[in-house]
Formats: structure tokens, sequence, C-alpha cells
């Protein structure tokens, strides 16, 4: 896989509690020297990355009700929106994990169609993707929760916050979510920190790749190459 191909696939994230501006802005135009996709960051920094990724390749992802996922409906819809009004093109969020573990179907998709509704009500619709946190759930718990996301329209299903002490994303996580929910795509994101891990996932079906040591792993394509 071409060094191209891996970085167009790439969210390079920096969601820490102690990022500043100036490692937030660094991350920016590492991802413009590299060619990630996205940065995927806080929602206090949208706007400024925004600004510094303008007229750009580089979108920007923020994420919402990170790391946790229980904040109710409407106060994750009323994040999506406001990261949205301030400059995201991409919604990175995670699903309400009480939900998927006791199976309350009725739950999760109302809560998810409602911010595939505020998402898709945009002019141009921004591209929605939900964290499961598969590694801390059961293959019963991750095909439910699949389903009920393919059932709502998210665009991506993503494995993992990479903050749960569960781990991250797996090769088995990303290929039983893509057989499940083949309508959507997959983000393997979580512990994904060498080439060999990236490129590992994205031949097991997934079409994006959630890291902070996004620079690492291309250059280290570039050693290779």
């Amino acid at each position: 896989m071409m060094e191209a191909d891996v970085a167009r696939c790439t969210d390079c994230t920096l969601l820490k509690a102690e990022a500043t501006q100036a490692e937030i802005l660094r991350r920016c135009d590492e991802a413009v020297t590299y060619g990630l996709h996205a940065v995927c960051i806080n929602a206090r920094w949208v706007s400024a990355a925004a600004d510094r990724l303008q007229e750009t390749a580089v979108a920007v992802a923020a994420v919402v009700s990170f790391p946790l996922g229980a904040d109710t409906t409407k106060v994750k819809v009323a994040q999506a929106q406001d990261a949205i009004y301030t400059g995201a093109d991409e919604i990175d969020m995670v699903a309400d994990l009480a939900a998927i573990i006791e199976g309350d179907a009725k739950y999760l998709l109302h809560q998810l169609m409602s911010v595939v509704k505020a998402c898709r009500t945009m002019r141009p619709p921004v591209l929605l993707k939900v964290v499961i946190e598969s590694a801390a759930l059961t293959t019963e718990q991750k095909i439910f929760a699949c389903r009920i996301a393919e059932q709502a329209g998210v665009d991506f299903l993503e494995t993992s916050t990479g903050f749960h002490p569960a781990g991250g994303a797996t090769v088995e996580d990303v290929r039983l979510m893509r057989e499940t929910a083949p309508r959507c795509k997959i983000k393997a994101a979580g512990g994904i920190t060498t080439a060999q891990q990236a490129i590992v996932m994205l031949d097991a079906g997934a079409e994006r790749i959630g890291t902070s040591a996004g620079v690492v792993i291309i250059e280290e394509i570039r050693a290779h190459g």
C-alpha cells in the first residue's frame, strides 16, 4: 500500500485534555504537509483548526460526547450542531454504551437518527462516524450496535475512542463490523501506532484510520519505500 493511499485514509487525532492551541495548529500543519485526510479534535479547537485549514484539502473532524458517550440525545445533537457551525466537516460521536449493553434498540436508534438528522440537514451534509467502543463489548453487543447504526443511516462505524481501558481496534472487530453493517464504512481507531497496524486494518476493510501517530506512520512507510 502506497504512502499516499494510507495518508488519504488517516484522521490524525489530538484529543488529550491538555492540548494547547499551538499543538492543535501544529497538528493541522502536519496534516497538510503529509496529505492526511483530517485532523480529529475536541470542539474547543474546531474554529481555530477550520481557520488554519481553510483552502486546504484537510478536513476538520470534531468529537461529540467524547469519550464516554453518556450525554443525552438533546446534548449530543447540540454538540454536533455547535461543532458544525464553528467549522467541523465531520463528526465523530461516541454511542451510548449503556443502550448497547442493555440492548435498548429504541433509545439507541432514536439517538443516532437524531444526530444523523442534524448532520444531514446541513449544506453540504456533514459526515457522521459513530464510535461503539468495540473492545468493551461482547460479540452480540457489537452486532446489535452495528445493526442499529446501519438502520439509523450513519456514514461510518468506528471501533474505539482510544481512551477505554478495554483496548482499541482489532482486525477481528473491523471485519465483524464490516460484515454486520455493509452499508456503513468502517473507521479503525485506538492503539494504532505503526504503519503495519494501519495497513492491516485497511486490508481488513477499514476505510479510515484514527491515530495520534499519523506522521510517524507516514514516515515509517517512506523509510521502507
